[in-house]
């Protein structure tokens, strides 16, 4: 029987606070898990560069990125090096984060790397499409004007 007390750590509660209210989009059972990566998602040109901070995972084994549709998701596990009792600051467990991409795209037009514990995706070409359109806008009053 383990008789082992985990310490309460008032850091990594105000930790969750403030990661849930800027990851909405990571739900509880993820959150429970242990381990959520922070991710960040942004646009360069015509691509959408996504960064993972990955750090103490081996990318070849524990980690995994595909494309379903317009659905791309990174998932993995960092894994504890050890199993030893005592204070554990340090989160561990499998994780997964999803995003929709705003068109689809091939399976060639991603590339990742994975560098000094960050984890690098590319997704080239998926702004492509997106071009800006001019709309017409109507307006009674400009009608009533020329008739007059």
């Amino acid at each position: 029987m383990n008789t082992s007390l985990t310490r309460l750590d008032p850091f990594t509660l105000i930790d969750d606070v403030f990661r849930t209210m800027r990851s909405p989009g990571v739900d509880a059972a993820q959150r429970q898990s242990g381990f959520v990566p922070p991710v960040d998602a942004h646009r360069e040109d015509e691509d959408l560069v996504l960064s993972a901070d990955l750090p103490g995972i081996d990318p070849d084994k524990d980690v995994s990125v595909e494309l379903t549709g317009r659905t791309l998701t990174v998932s993995g596990e960092r894994r504890s090096q050890t199993e030893a009792d005592g204070l554990r600051e340090v989160r561990y467990g499998s994780f997964s984060r999803t995003i929709t991409l705003p068109s689809e795209v091939s399976g060639d037009a991603i590339t990742a790397n994975y560098e000094s514990g960050v984890l690098n995706v590319r997704v080239a070409g998926v702004y492509a499409a997106e071009q800006p359109r001019k709309i017409q806008i109507s307006s009674t009053e400009r009608q009533q004007t020329i008739d007059s």
